[in-house]
């Protein structure tokens, strides 16, 4: 990923909540026919061991887990908040008329070594543990949990899954948020974002810009 100096998010705590923010990943691998991509939630394993680890599962119909090896490389592409960013945003650009559309975006790239968990155990605590976090954040009075339904349903649905981990070498971060445009075209175009419902990329480009200051 092609990441200039000004765009560079290399704070591993702040990549690391942006995982749990937005799990939902894209899981590219080599595979026989060339490169393949699966979306699948995945979850960091242990934010403080080293080197990190992310779990997911996928189904066991699907090739991945067949035609893949252990050790074979791996990225996981997460992508957070994204927006169209119109010059006529610019205060400078009705002054100068020398600005041009934009899409302005944070994304989180994992490198990593792919390896395959077909062991019910730990396929097992991968959903029990995905299961815990989302159905926290789904604000259920009473959440779900495995044992709602009958073992022998659980069993049977585990059984038609498979586990996946990474083991992570490398992070890479990110932040397009206008940070090479002037202070009041940030700010504007931040501003305008808010009013059109675009809240969270928004408070990002304004929390990237008080860091600076």
């Amino acid at each position: 990923m092609y990441v200039p100096s000004h765009f560079n998010q290399a704070e591993e705590e702040e990549l690391l909540r942006t995982i749990a923010a937005y799990p939902f990943g894209a899981l590219v691998v080599r595979g026989p026919d060339g490169l393949d991509a699966n979306h699948v939630p995945f979850l960091v394993d242990d934010a403080a061991a080293k080197p990190r680890k992310l779990l997911a599962h996928i189904a066991r119909a699907n090739p991945l887990w067949k035609e893949a090896r252990d050790g074979d490389e791996a990225l996981v592409i997460f992508r957070a908040d994204d927006a169209y960013i119109s010059p006529n945003w610019y205060p400078s650009k009705h002054e100068a008329h020398r600005q041009v559309p934009t899409w302005n975006y944070r994304v989180v790239h994992v490198h990593g070594k792919l390896r395959i968990r077909d062991d019910e155990r730990f396929v097992r605590g991968v959903v029990a543990r995905l299961t815990k976090v989302h159905e926290a954040q789904a604000g259920s009075p009473r959440p779900w949990k495995m044992t709602d339904s009958a073992p022998e349903y659980i069993d049977q649905m585990l059984a038609a899954i498979v586990g996946i981990e990474i083991e992570v070498t490398r992070m890479v971060g990110k932040w397009k948020l206008s940070q090479n445009k002037e202070e009041r075209d940030r700010v504007n175009a931040a501003n305008e974002l808010r009013k059109r419902g675009e809240q969270r990329i928004s408070a990002a480009m304004l929390d990237v810009l008080a860091s600076k200051g």
